[in-house]
């Protein structure tokens, strides 16, 4: 008895140091896991429902904490009391257990002690579902805008409810907007309410956002069915179809009977000859003789003689197709049952089309812009060299190379993009202009008045600028990369946008415009080069250096090329063949516009943007052929109008 007692004693001892089940009865959440022990266990999609939605709407603090944990399988149930917990495994063997109420570790145990919570598919559906209430709550802005994506990527009825609920308490204007938006989306795939349907279906009319779109396209869709008789009532048609007309077919009308059984299939010819052949019995087939089937009654009869004999299928006589053609109705029927939803969708959809339609006009204007201000940018220079001192510069092209490629050198040696752009603008004039100098001091100045000569001269030097350009930077396209701020594009709509890169090139041009006629209105610079382009010899005697004024004007012309050349070298790519890509371009666009004019150079700019962009939005898939319809359509213009959309008058319009 001694030793009895001391083994008690020491039990006792031991009983409170050792690892003991956690108990979570009685706690809230527990108690309701409870109610539901036995659905949660089998684990049934058909009956699991109402202890999720009864978990869902409880508004216990451990509730999404419990269908979070359940949705990933880290759901346990105690087989000793039935009691649920949250788990993680500590090994292949151990549990770390933790209380949903209180989230604080139970202890460790066997894992054979426990059996794990694994939802099949439809019940993790079912289970995201309800988490969507909680996450349109979150205290965190992320969460929620995530479960409106979530949303958004695959909506169902049942998560209507949940994001009207959360719409009251949302604190973030924009969460907010998102939130009223899809609810009102929502509300057109699912309310049961009529009347709710169609006051959102009114909202959101007019409104070209994709979205709207693709919800109200199901709604307009239609089906082609065959019924037996009258068509059913309650069915929703968009049309009634007669077979041999519009575009239901006799043919396809008959495959729609054969399909549902309403009729026996077509022998077709080939079917007709293989039992002919099949069948042939003494030198003929039905008592046709084998000779006399090169007709089609004399076919038709020896076949019929075969089905009424059993040897071959039932022959189906176009007569036949007609009365069954009289005794079925075909018709369009919407998907949805509502007649007043689908009208309501439809005269929707019909806003939307015009808005869309609207706002690609709007936005094939501005893609028109942009292009017209990038040809506006490459010709100004040239407008210079060109149309005021009439020099034929076939080099022109390779002066926007060279600033791009002084771009990207300023960017290879200054890593901050925005820096080396502002230090690229000035030091490609700086570059372009001591070239366009040499090049007129060298060759140019000994070939005014000849321009068979320049045009060749120029020329020359083009393909030898490309040249050491290629011997310099390889063939290999160089990379100017434009600042983070000119990243991304401006967005009106889901149809309308543009990119800041060709923005801040629009705005670039219109700053070289009121350059242009700052100096040629307002300086000394300019003053002189329109005397001695309209006069040379009267603004030499009147003290005026032609020489001088020449060098300058085509260095200026040369500097606001390479200018150019950094804006198009930010989304074109760089190489020697750069300046190629707009020479051409940049000629139509001087000449177009009036030689000598720089309003003129403006409005050739816009004019060849605009057609070009035209002819891409009719042929989009022959950006080639935008071009060769653009050049057909300039030489047949100048043909009527010579001298350019503005041209010049007096003294300088005589030359």
């Amino acid at each position: 008895m001694r030793h009895l007692f001391a083994v008690l004693a020491a039990l006792i001892f031991l009983v409170p140091v050792l690892p003991q089940p956690a108990s979570a009865q009685g706690t809230p959440v527990q108690d309701l896991l409870q109610q539901y022990h036995d659905e949660i266990v089998k684990s049934s999609r058909t009956t699991i429902g109402p202890a999720i939605d009864a978990l869902a709407g409880s508004g216990l603090a451990a509730a999404q904490t419990v269908l979070q944990k359940w949705q990933n399988k880290e759901m346990w149930v105690r087989d000793e009391d039935g009691l649920f917990f949250w788990a993680e495994q500590v090994d292949r063997d151990t549990l770390r257990i933790h209380d949903f109420d209180t989230g604080a570790a139970a202890g460790e145990f066997p894992d054979d002690g426990f059996k794990q919570m694994k939802p099949n598919s439809g019940i993790r559906a079912l289970l995201a579902a309800a988490l969507v209430r909680f996450q349109l709550t979150d205290p965190d802005p992320a969460l929620r805008r995530d479960a409106l994506q979530a949303i958004q990527r695959d909506a169902e009825a049942s998560h209507l409810d949940p994001l009207r609920d959360s719409l009251e308490g949302e604190s973030d204007p924009a969460i907010l907007a998102l939130k009223q938006r899809l609810e009102r989306l929502l509300t057109i795939r699912f309310d049961e309410d009529e009347a709710a349907r169609l006051a959102a279906i009114e909202e959101m009319s007019g409104d070209i956002g994709l979205d709207v779109r693709a919800t109200l396209n199901p709604l307009v869709a239609t089906v082609r069915k065959v019924s037996e008789g009258a068509i059913p009532e309650g069915t929703n048609v968009a049309r009634e179809l007669k077979p041999g007309r519009g575009d239901l077919s006799r043919d396809t009308a008959y495959e729609m009977l054969v399909a549902a059984d309403m009729a026996p299939a077509r022998i077709t010819n080939a079917a007709m000859l293989s039992a002919l052949g099949a069948n042939i019995d003494g030198g003929s087939v039905g008592g046709v003789p084998v000779a006399q089937l090169n007709t089609d009654a004399a076919r038709e009869r020896a076949y019929r003689a075969l089905v009424e004999a059993g040897k071959a299928p039932p022959f189906v006589s176009e007569a036949e197709i007609d009365a069954a053609f009289d005794t079925h109705s075909f018709y369009d029927a919407y998907a949805e049952a509502s007649p007043a939803v689908t009208a309501a969708a439809e005269e929707a959809l019909d806003a939307i089309s015009f808005n869309v339609g609207a706002s690609q006009a709007f936005d094939l204007t501005l893609d028109a812009l942009s292009l017209a201000s990038i040809f506006f940018l490459a010709a100004i220079g040239l407008a210079i060299t060109f149309g005021v001192m009439g020099v034929i510069n076939m080099a022109h092209g390779e002066f926007i190379m060279m600033g791009a490629y002084t771009g990207y050198v300023v960017q290879q040696l200054i890593p901050n993009y925005t820096v080396s752009i502002l230090v690229a603008l000035p030091l490609a004039f700086a570059v372009t202009f001591a070239a366009g100098v040499a090049m007129e001091r060298l060759v140019i100045r000994w070939l005014y008045d000849r321009p068979l000569e320049t045009l060749l001269a120029t020329f020359g030097i083009s393909i030898a600028l490309q040249q050491i350009a290629k011997n310099i930077f390889g063939t290999q396209a160089r990379p100017l990369t434009s600042p983070s701020w000119l990243d991304g594009a401006w967005t009106l709509n889901d149809v309308v946008s543009i990119s800041y890169i060709r923005i801040a090139i629009f705005v670039l041009a219109l700053i070289f415009l009121a350059l242009f006629l700052f100096i040629m209105k307002k300086t000394r610079l300019g003053l002189e080069t329109r005397a001695v382009t309209q006069n040379p010899r009267m603004a030499a005697s009147m003290g005026i250096n032609p020489d001088k004024v020449n060098m300058l004007t085509f260095g200026l012309g040369s500097g606001i090329a390479g200018i150019a050349g950094v804006a198009i070298g930010l989304f074109a790519k760089v190489t020697s063949e750069l300046g190629q890509d707009y020479i051409v371009q940049s000629f139509m666009t001087v000449v177009v516009g009036g030689v000598g004019n720089i309003w003129g150079t403006l409005a050739g700019a816009a004019m060849i943007g605009f057609f070009q962009k035209g002819v891409e939005w009719l042929n989009p898939s022959n950006t080639l052929a935008a071009q060769t319809y653009m050049i057909i359509f300039i030489i047949i213009f100048i043909q009527f109008r010579p001298r350019g959309i503005i041209a010049l008058k007096g003294r300088a319009a005589g030359d």
